[in-house]
């Protein structure tokens, strides 16, 4: 019992996540499983299985609060879902040793691609505006959705980074839109390890509670993606995301890593994970501090040229 309230609250912890960054649901909970000694492709099934009833709830409550652009989710979901099916269907057949260093890998290269673009870069917002093509969003849901199904998520940390890049539409439609889309990654991705695992490898009570976590977090995280700062959350998690899979790694039969090494290497993580989490934090109150000044320069012009008339 303790343990499926803490998976509950870890579905919970990474759909607040997710629905607020747009990403990190799936990348998250594997993390997690991982970490509890489950099966690569067993845990990206019930991930994926989880995420259908989640992504559903925090694709509806997106379209309640106007954060979905519809012909973003038409263009990069339907090939988003060809990949996640391919991506199953390959991690299927990899035996446990085989997959789990393997996932681990994609992870970690996640986690420090979320946790360098969060905190150098923040969220661009040039070219607002102006149309995302097809050619562009359908290799990206291609490659994204292989990615999430391969790596127990991927679809948030591929596909959000790369459309925030192009700064053509608003952070949160784009959060939202990338949530909405990935039900039908999630659907394909499940039909996929059903296909390659069965069902007799799945525990569906964990499933269940992932679910429940994440559905009652898909409202709130809908709500806070209007007023969470995504550049701070994004360093927060890709650190916590490098830490979990670097321990995976170095415990795993790949790397044996001595214990003295280990912690060697966590307290230098560590230490840049906080330095970069206060990075972000400064940055962030830098970039409103410029914004609030602009702003007032702003509205006393309009004053100064009626003083001058």
């Amino acid at each position: 019992m303790r343990s499926l309230i803490l998976l509950g609250l870890v579905g919970f912890a990474a759909q607040l996540v997710d629905g607020s960054l747009g990403m990190a649901y799936g990348v998250t909970s594997t993390t997690l499983l991982l970490a509890a000694g489950t099966g690569a492709a067993a845990t990206s099934a019930t991930v994926h299985l989880a995420e259908i009833g989640t992504t559903l709830a925090s694709g509806l409550s997106h379209w309640r609060f106007g954060n979905i652009d519809w012909k973003v989710v038409a263009k990069i979901g339907v090939p988003g879902a060809l990949g996640a099916f391919a991506g199953a269907t390959f991690l299927s057949s990899l035996s446990t040793e085989s997959a789990a260093p393997i996932m681990s890998i994609i992870l970690l290269t996640l986690g420090l691609y979320v946790l360098i673009r969060f905190t150098a870069y923040g969220l661009p917002r040039g070219n607002l505006g102006k149309p995302l093509r097809k050619r562009f969003l359908a290799p990206l849901g291609l490659v994204a959705g292989f990615v999430d199904a391969t790596g127990g998520g991927g679809w948030g940390p591929v596909g959000t980074p790369a459309i925030l890049a192009s700064g053509r539409i608003p952070p949160r439609k784009v959060i939202g839109s990338i949530d909405a889309s990935e039900f039908l990654v999630a659907i394909a991705a499940s039909a996929g390890f059903l296909v390659g695992l069965g069902s007799e490898n799945i525990d569906f009570a964990w499933v269940g509670v992932l679910l429940l976590g994440g559905v009652i977090a898909a409202p709130i995280a809908a709500w806070l993606v209007r007023h969470i700062p995504p550049r701070i959350l994004g360093s927060a998690v890709g650190g916590v995301i490098v830490l979990t899979n670097v321990r995976t790694l170095l415990r795993g039969e790949w790397v044996d890593a001595p214990g003295g090494v280990q912690t060697v290497v966590y307290v230098i993580i560590a230490a840049l994970w906080v330095a970069a989490v206060a990075y972000s934090a400064r940055e962030y109150r830098r970039e409103k501090a410029i914004e609030a000044a602009d702003a007032e320069l702003l509205g006393s012009a309009p004053e100064e040229e009626t003083a001058r008339a």
